[in-house]
């Protein structure tokens, strides 16, 4: 049964909006999409067994809906809500039209043959940041358990609803007026700490100015994101990703890359410092390297118990 079910009745609505477009390039459109969906059950994306992807976000104009999905050559993209014409003008970025990996070069053995298995890893830009970046504080030093299960309590508690026939479930994130309105017990019942709490809130109040860093971009668009406290290099580095694609983002500070990447390029687990210093040949993509990694299917050594989620709501 496919993941996406819609509601009865409403599979063969109307799209405010159709853009169909074909790439002139390799297209795997749930690789390019797939950072964005912050676990499997993620409200706001679903990718179903034939490829179909479903999209629900904030827009500057509005909430939107997206399906999108191959007919033949083609892309075929359906939206609907008041950002319809706002995602569908951001696809081709989307799906990594705008990446450009001129003078990328594998390095390394692992990478150079990733880069040939995979031609179509491309790094795809959402083109807005709140939602990711909602979505990246809450991923802040705990599991990534701990900070899907927030996120879908949070979208489906103070989040709005899918405009257009989406599959039953999804919703629409919390606006940054929403956020600021959600009580400080409610925080808590979704498993949010006080520091994660306070930098939401924190991005909320000047969630208008963040989304500058998208015309930005690299160093200058993680540093506008960084003003704001309780935004460190990680949280940046998780938001340029996937807000522009930025070919440089490297998630210093993440409790597996350094080792993952240490273990595929050098066969021994680093710490950050060396983790940059083995992709220093890769600069000024040097975030490419690490997706093309964690694509090449390569997994590090496991020495011990994973690490238990805590749960807030406890405390």
């Amino acid at each position: 049964m496919a993941e996406a079910v819609l509601e009865a009745g409403r599979a063969d609505a109307q799209p405010d909006r159709t853009r169909r477009w074909e790439p002139d390039y390799v297209l795997d459109i749930p690789a390019l999409v797939g950072p964005l969906r912050h676990g499997r059950g993620d409200p706001t994306c679903r990718i179903d067994e034939t490829g179909v992807v479903w999209r629900v976000g904030s827009t500057p104009a509005g909430p939107a809906t997206t399906r999108i999905r191959r007919v033949g050559a083609e892309v075929v993209a359906d939206a609907w809500g008041e950002g319809a014409d706002w995602v569908l003008d951001g696809l081709p970025a989307l799906l990594g039209a705008d990446d450009d990996d001129a003078g990328f070069v594998g390095h390394h053995p692992l990478v150079a043959d990733a880069r040939h298995r995979l031609p179509g890893l491309r790094l795809g830009a959402c083109g807005a940041v709140w939602d990711q970046l909602f979505a990246a504080i809450l991923e802040q030093k705990v599991t990534g358990t701990e900070a899907h299960r927030s996120w879908r309590e949070l979208c489906w508690r103070f989040g709005g609803p899918a405009p257009g026939p989406a599959p039953r479930g999804m919703r629409v994130p919390p606006t940054p007026r929403d956020t600021k309105a959600i009580p400080d017990w409610e925080w808590h019942k979704a498993g949010v700490d006080q520091s994660r709490r306070r930098a939401i809130l924190a991005c909320a109040t000047v969630a208008h100015r963040l989304e500058k860093a998208v015309e930005l971009r690299g160093v200058e668009g993680r540093s506008l994101l960084r003003k704001v406290p309780g935004i460190g290099v990680w949280t940046a580095a998780e938001v340029a990703q996937r807000a522009w694609g930025d070919p440089d983002a490297v998630s210093i500070g993440d409790f597996h890359i350094p080792s993952t990447v240490g273990y595929a390029l050098v066969g021994r687990k680093l710490d950050d410092a060396g983790m940059m210093e083995v992709l220093a040949c890769y600069a000024p993509q040097r975030q490419r390297a690490v997706r093309y990694i964690e694509a090449s299917g390569f997994r590090r050594p496991r020495f011990g118990p994973r690490y238990s989620p805590r749960d807030f709501r406890e405390w």
